[in-house]
């Protein structure tokens, strides 16, 4: 098994050198980075705020028990925030922070996708600049004895590694392009929901003030 993996290794170096090599380590390190932020996503129930939302919801019409019973129920990563609010913290600043805390762990590789989407093109030119000067010796060295398949294979070898480049750099920015579109979402979802438990409408314990005031009355 590991001599196959040599094997492997050895063809890609010979057919488009040390920049193809780096480009497929690269690769493989973007895969693992990306498998583990869907995981962490779908652990930290990313998109699944369907309790959290009925609580404030329910806490939004004056309804602090069935908000406490949906608050409970929910397994969103949001929770703790939400309870924070629902408990009596009511400076936005605070809550805010405490949010952007668990954005910053769910965020965490972002940066590293980000450099993958714009350095693995440049990358890939790299190496077709390295090809194209090995070309071009190669048909010096030839003299008067000149074979367009020397240029032409040389050429080839040179325009693969940019191809790999664009390989690897255009799945990374659409993934990474799609996490941030998810994680602008979350952000909304906690703004209105930290807004409304600071400041609900209280229709229902509007009504229940103005049932007990008529009573007394």
């Amino acid at each position: 098994m590991i001599d196959m993996i040599l094997d492997g290794i050895r063809r890609i170096a010979d057919l488009g050198g040390p920049v193809v090599l780096l480009l497929v380590a690269i690769s493989l390190l973007t895969l693992a980075v990306v498998l583990y932020k869907l995981w962490q996503f779908a652990a930290s129930g990313v998109g699944r705020h369907a309790a959290l939302r009925e609580a404030v919801k329910a806490w939004d019409r004056g309804d602090r028990t069935a908000a406490r019973e949906a608050l409970n129920r929910s397994r969103s990563y949001l929770r703790p925030v939400i309870d924070m609010a629902m408990s009596g913290q009511t400076d936005p600043a605070r809550l805010e922070a405490e949010a952007e805390t668990r954005f910053a762990r769910l965020e965490k590789g972002f940066r590293l996708l980000d450099s993958v989407a714009q350095l693995a093109p440049l990358l890939g030119l790299f190496g077709t600049v390295l090809g194209m000067i090995s070309a071009f010796q190669s048909l010096q060295d030839a003299g008067s004895q000149v074979d367009p398949s020397i240029l032409a294979g040389g050429i080839w070898v040179a325009l693969l590694t940019t191809a790999v480049g664009l390989v690897v750099a255009m799945p990374t920015a659409v993934i990474l392009s799609w996490f941030e579109a998810r994680m602008e979402s979350e952000r909304v979802l906690a703004e209105r929901a930290v807004h409304t438990i600071l400041s609900p409408t209280g229709t229902g314990s509007e009504a229940l003030q103005a049932e007990g005031a008529a009573r007394h009355a």
